[in-house]
């Protein structure tokens, strides 16, 4: 639940503000995340931002990461904690495959377990949001 908090926080907002709705594996909403990067849990409450250049703050503002060009996941202090692949796979630090963002927004663990959904979120924030921050 709480990587699913995470990936609402970084695609927070609603639809009818050209955001997108994460939901849980059982589709009930974890929280939006707007097209401008705000992060918001399932009541509105802004929990996070992605911005435009890469950087993920928590809700003060605060950066806590950085998504790089080529995919690939830092932490605040620019130390690798991921990647993410052009083809949705999804590793850790090491390299070791940890879950999966397919195309139709299935969000999948590393066995090929459905954990969420993030349709319309671009597939470096939604596992941002799953597997790498806390928000």
């Amino acid at each position: 639940m709480k990587k699913l908090l995470v990936i609402l926080i970084a695609l927070g907002g609603t639809a009818l503000m050209n955001g997108q709705t994460i939901e849980s594996g059982s589709h009930s909403t974890a929280g939006y995340i707007k097209s401008d990067g705000t992060i918001e849990n399932s009541s509105h409450s802004t929990k996070g931002y992605i911005k435009s250049n890469g950087t993920i703050e928590n809700s003060s503002h605060s950066t806590i990461g950085y998504i790089k060009s080529d995919g690939t996941i830092e932490n605040g202090s620019h130390s690798t904690v991921g990647y993410v692949k052009s083809n949705g796979t999804v590793e850790n630090s090491s390299h070791s495959t940890i879950g999966y963002i397919k195309d139709d927004g299935t969000v999948e663990n590393s066995s090929h377990s459905t954990i969420g959904y993030a349709r319309g979120v671009k597939k470096e924030w939604a596992a941002v949001a799953f597997f790498f921050f806390k928000f």
